[in-house]
């Protein structure tokens, strides 16, 4: 089965390449074919303004409407406001105004004057007149330091960018399967369907858990040879599976049938009731088949805990595709390490991220004694968690860094990661909004969390380590 995780989390950019007239035209064309050389290098998807005049770029506010409708018309998902000399922020602030999308601005330093004492470009100066008219036409922007193209300065800042885009585009596209309703004992997992659609255009797609399981009965009575490689494909991957063919061939037909409903409702992640209706229709746990979809790109988040399956969706995206995710529980402080908790669920994380040297197995569900649990530890690596949860009317993002370290072994999926302030995170879980579920994913995103919170009204960062202050350090370089 493809993966879905590269298809859904591009980014194209609209290139908006600006200069004034009154500076160097030769230094702007420069400045632009250079960035573009960069762009192209790094494997950016970009949208240019050659159509636009024998320069491709805008230098009269008037052609700001031409642009619009060319980035509207090539679906760009954001706008790169590169400052090739001073520009012009008129046109720039009319593009980013009407299409509404996430904008960077940035501009090249300046080379000395010439011989007779000119400036060519004075980017910076624009720069700082650009931003004030974005600010008043109420446009959110990011903004990377005037640097040169090779400072690291300026290629962070760009990947931060694109990657905050991602997240944006995104959770504006949310919409979450529900398998069924809330397990009765799970109250922290309560959410208003209807407040996330008014504030944030989030769709919910209902499905009953008996919906579920004649789709994966019809599967199971055709047998049909989808079936029989996703189960052999199973067995193949997984150390030690611990059930014949027969039971195993119901887990494959779980796994076509939620697909199958996600991509018929176009779905972004699926939030299910894992227990106990589940069990007593299909004679099966679904935890590690929920890892499988979340490994290929479809979050499939338990106890039907919609909240945590936008946390995902966010998660995914800020990593744009290079690593899956994992919804985990906060459930003990590590018995040796005070900086360390362990992250747990019964049997949900995606085995792709398992650790490669350790036991790894598909086995009964450690409490219900029915088949349907990965065993495993997760890799090593940096971490980054984000919590999206909210409480009265009120939403916010929780999230911040960790890495993964040693620690007992435990029934179940796991992994224990440490961080450099737990009795800061915890505080943070105690007071809220936040539960114990929180989406993981690896690499360092807290950055590009932060600022893809500029673009969605209603949701503010709470970043816990590094902290607002740091990740502005971060990005400044």
């Amino acid at each position: 089965m493809p993966n879905r995780i590269d298809k859904i989390h591009g980014v194209k950019i609209g290139f908006l390449p600006t200069r004034r007239v009154i500076f160097s035209r030769e230094a702007a064309g420069a400045a632009k074919r250079e960035a573009e050389a960069w762009m192209t290098a790094e494997g950016y998807d970009y949208v240019n303004l050659d159509f636009l005049n024998d320069e491709g770029l805008i230098y009269n506010g008037l052609d700001a409407a031409k642009v619009v409708e060319r980035f509207a018309a090539e679906k760009v998902d954001a706008v790169f406001a590169m400052h090739c000399n001073f520009g012009t922020e008129d046109a720039v602030a009319k593009v980013a105004a009407k299409l509404g999308l996430p904008v960077l601005l940035w501009g090249p330093r300046d080379a000395a004057p010439d011989e007779s004492g000119y400036r060519l470009q004075d980017t910076q100066c624009g720069l700082f007149a650009t931003s004030k008219v974005l600010s008043r036409f109420g446009v959110k922007f990011n903004y990377i330091t005037n640097s040169r193209l090779t400072d690291g300065v300026f290629k962070r800042g760009f990947e931060c960018f694109v990657s905050a885009a991602a997240v944006v585009k995104a959770f504006r596209k949310l919409r979450i399967g529900q398998i069924g309703p809330r397990p009765q004992a799970f109250w922290s997992v309560i959410m208003n369907e209807g407040e996330l659609l008014e504030k944030f255009k989030i769709e919910i797609a209902p499905l009953t858990i008996t919906e579920l399981a004649e789709r994966a009965n019809g599967l199971l009575k055709d047998g049909g040879a989808e079936l029989k490689e996703t189960a052999d494909g199973i067995r193949e991957r997984v150390g030690q599976v611990a059930f014949d063919d027969g039971t195993l061939k119901r887990h494959a037909a779980l796994k076509l049938a939620i697909n199958g409903w996600a991509r018929e409702q176009e779905l972004s992640a699926v939030s299910i009731q894992c227990w106990s209706a589940l069990q007593t229709a299909l004679g099966v746990a679904p935890c590690f088949i929920n890892g499988e979809l979340t490994g290929e790109g479809l979050p499939v988040i338990c106890e039907t805990d919609i909240h945590g399956a936008v946390s995902s969706v966010m998660a995914q995206a800020a990593a744009r595709g290079a690593s899956a995710t994992f919804l985990a529980d906060l459930t003990v402080r590590h018995p040796d390490n005070d900086g360390a908790e362990l992250l747990w669920h019964c049997g949900n994380f995606p085995h792709c991220l398992h650790k490669n040297d350790s036991f790894n197995a598909f086995n009964e569900h450690f409490d219900m004694r029915l088949s349907g649990a990965g065993d495993y530890e997760l890799k090593r690596g940096d971490v980054t968690l984000c919590r999206f949860d909210g409480l009265n009317g009120g939403y916010s993002l929780l999230f911040g860094h960790g890495r993964a370290v040693s620690g007992p072994k435990n029934k179940g999926t796991y992994l224990w990661m440490e961080v450099n302030d737990w009795p800061l995170w915890e505080e943070k879980f105690i007071y809220g909004p936040y539960i114990h579920h929180c989406a993981g994913v690896y690499g360092s995103h807290a950055a590009a969390l932060y600022e893809a919170c500029k673009y969605i009204p209603g949701l503010e960062p709470d970043p816990v380590d590094p902290d607002e202050a740091a990740i502005k350090k971060y990005l400044r370089g």
